[in-house]
């Protein structure tokens, strides 16, 4: 083969593209980043969130950030082929709870990736019953599974749908030992799902959020379509920090009733249990380091500067950021707290 000048160059120059990113990866994130999201929803809370962060970073590091809905396993898929730093991945508490109930697809992200940053809290996780449901109270339930009354709840199994089914059951345990066995699941799929349980007198209580179910709190005496919120899992501290208005016609008061401490859920006989739903980054193992750093200093100056804050609380969003290293302390400890109450209920 004769190799012509214009050859070399044009090799010279393919192999110069080649490696651009990678070169570029070194001095920090490239120009163009794919962030990947657990979710395949452009409607959801996780691309609500993560595309409030995009735009920030992208703003203040003066690069390309664009939201990937591909879902949680393409979204680890992508994560782990990529460790240049040109796929960044932001997900919620699903990502170690689906590996705690074993769901196909959940590697330990703490073991296999780079926990990173927390950005913002989701406080709607909550627990309602139909409006004419006898029971009043998370104490009615629990007092009626200690009675013997079969207390069914939909959720969507493995993740943070299940975990406040989990710690009704371990409530019950620890109120009434025995009393657990009554609290049951039936498992479904979606929110409309889970409510379409209720309607049809499959489900007594169902889990669902204030932002999917609030409306539905608020329909005339006697619509059979009408709901009751009995737990809200925020910690108060979380919900003190949204808008006083709160959502639709249920204020931030209204909200801080359903939640510990006015409504308990007990964790331990002392203590309450408690979910506020987080939302953090998650890097490939292998990437440069210099880039989560880069990630940490950005959103520190970001957040310092308040706009922000400003986004995520008009779309009821709790702000919470940690940089990774309090991020990673804050999460494990908080991972371990949910391996003990789905510990305790499997009978391990």
């Amino acid at each position: 083969m004769n190799f012509t000048r214009r050859t070399l160059l044009a090799a010279a120059s393919a192999t110069a593209l080649v490696s651009a990113p990678i070169a570029a990866s070194a001095d920090g994130l490239p120009r163009n980043v794919r962030m990947v999201i657990g979710s395949t929803s452009t409607g959801g809370d996780t691309y609500q969130n993560s595309a409030i962060v995009a735009e920030a970073l992208s703003e203040h590091l003066g690069i390309n950030i664009k939201v990937d809905a591909v879902g949680a396993s393409e979204a680890f898929k992508a994560l782990n082929r990529d460790s240049r730093g040109s796929t960044i991945m932001i997900f919620h508490d699903q990502s170690y709870l689906g590996n705690l109930y074993g769901r196909e697809g959940y590697d330990d992200p703490f073991a296999n990736y780079v926990v990173g940053p927390t950005v913002a809290i989701n406080p709607g996780n909550a627990y309602l019953v139909p409006a004419e449901s006898p029971y009043q109270s998370m104490d009615d339930i629990l007092t009626a599974a200690e009675n013997g009354e079969r207390v069914r709840v939909a959720i969507q199994p493995g993740g943070v749908s299940e975990i406040g089914f989990s710690a009704m059951k371990n409530a019950a345990q620890v109120r009434a030992p025995g009393s657990e066995e009554n609290i049951v699941a039936v498992n479904t799929g979606s929110q409309s799902d889970k409510n379409q349980a209720m309607w049809d007198d499959l489900a007594d209580v169902i889990n669902g959020s204030i932002q999917a179910n609030e409306q539905f709190t608020q329909l005339e005496d006697g619509d059979d379509k009408g709901m009751r919120f009995v737990w809200i899992t925020a910690r108060d501290t979380t919900l003190e920090q949204a808008p006083e208005a709160g959502m639709g016609g249920t204020t931030r008061d209204d909200m801080l009733a359903y939640a510990s401490p006015e409504t308990s859920v007990t964790l331990d006989g002392s203590a309450d249990f408690t979910f506020d739903k987080e939302f953090f980054f998650l890097f490939n193992p292998e990437m440069d380091p210099a880039i989560i750093d880069q990630i940490d200093t950005a959103l520190t100056e970001i957040y310092a500067a308040g706009e922000i804050q400003e986004r995520q609380k008009a779309s009821f969003f709790i702000p919470n950021f940690l940089p990774s290293a309090e991020a990673n302390a804050h999460l494990t400890q908080k991972r371990d707290t949910y391996a003990d109450v789905i510990a305790a209920i499997a009978g391990n």
